[in-house]
């Protein structure tokens, strides 16, 4: 595809999301008088751009490009008969499979401090809407699209009902993010989702609850589905957080920097504390006195 031809497929796509969920928003807002317009609108805009024009196609490049070597893993005769199953079971197969791992790779997100310095990009958001679905770093979504998809791509299911249910995903995605909240039964909630759920997992209580990536059942069985009947006071991280597109690609980084910093300097003080406490007694005793005499 040219550039002319991405660039155009590009507007065209913002263009779709703008008319479908603009109009949720307003109708059934789940914040009422968020302007379309808010604050940071503009960085998640650099976040939407990203996404769209490198980084998804990056991601679905390594999943191609690499995931031949996986082929050998589970037995081809498997494989083949997974393959040939009605393609509604493979959706369904494909949905819960992932689910149970985007699940408990999303509770390690928020467990673990590495993959929390670039799943915190996520969480800075302090204004939910579609567009702000789309503010995430690189790394975090080679990590979530590899929980998603990799698992299942071992098993042999076909390329095109991974492909249907990755576009499916990514529009749920944009939904769950959005701010509307639907009048729905509490039922309808638990099986399949809503946007109310995901904001309260966007709550700046870093283990709000509500990892699930569809449907709610996996925090129903494990204990950490939230659905309070109003919406969180505030979104966003209990720490500092970038202001720019760029600030937030290079901020993990620059944490990991700093933490190897401050480990170094630890480790020198503890060296030096050994040292000192290596010294004679007798001699340590000379240099006091010695020194208050001066």
């Amino acid at each position: 595809m040219t550039w002319h031809g991405l660039a155009f497929s590009v507007g065209a796509s913002f263009l779709f999301l703008v008319l479908v969920f603009r109009p949720l928003e307003l109708a059934f807002p789940a914040k009422a008088g968020q302007r379309f317009f808010r604050p940071a609108w503009f960085t998640d805009l650099c976040f939407f751009l990203g996404q769209y024009l490198l980084w998804s196609g990056a991601v679905l490049w390594l999943l191609t490009r690499f995931g031949h070597w996986l082929d050998g893993v589970v037995p081809a005769a498997f494989r083949a008969r997974v393959a040939l199953q009605p393609w509604w079971i493979q959706a369904i197969e494909v949905v819960l499979l992932s689910d149970f791992f985007v699940y408990w790779g999303h509770r390690l997100q928020h467990r673990n401090a590495f993959l929390w310095r670039f799943h915190s990009i996520h969480h800075t958001a302090e204004h939910l809407d579609w567009l702000a679905a789309h503010r995430e770093h690189p790394i975090d979504t080679v990590y979530t699209m590899g929980l998603i998809n990799l698992p299942a791509f071992v098993l042999g299911f076909p390329l095109h009902t991974l492909a249907a249910l990755i576009a499916f995903r990514g529009i749920w995605a944009i939904y769950i993010h959005s701010n509307v909240r639907l009048p729905l039964p509490r039922f309808v909630r638990v099986l399949i989702g809503a946007p109310e759920l995901h904001h309260w997992h966007h709550d700046r209580n870093r283990d709000a609850g509500n990892y699930a990536n569809i449907s709610p059942i996996m925090d129903v069985i494990f204990g950490t589905y939230v659905c309070p009947d109003h919406e969180p006071e505030a979104f966003g991280v209990n720490e500092p957080a970038a202001k720019t597109y760029l600030g937030h690609m290079l901020r993990p980084f620059t944490l990991l920097k700093r933490r190897r910093v401050h480990h170094g300097d630890t480790e020198a003080r503890s060296d030096s504390a050994v040292a000192n406490s290596s010294v004679s007694p007798c001699l340590r005793g000379e240099q006091v006195f010695s020194s208050s005499t001066r």
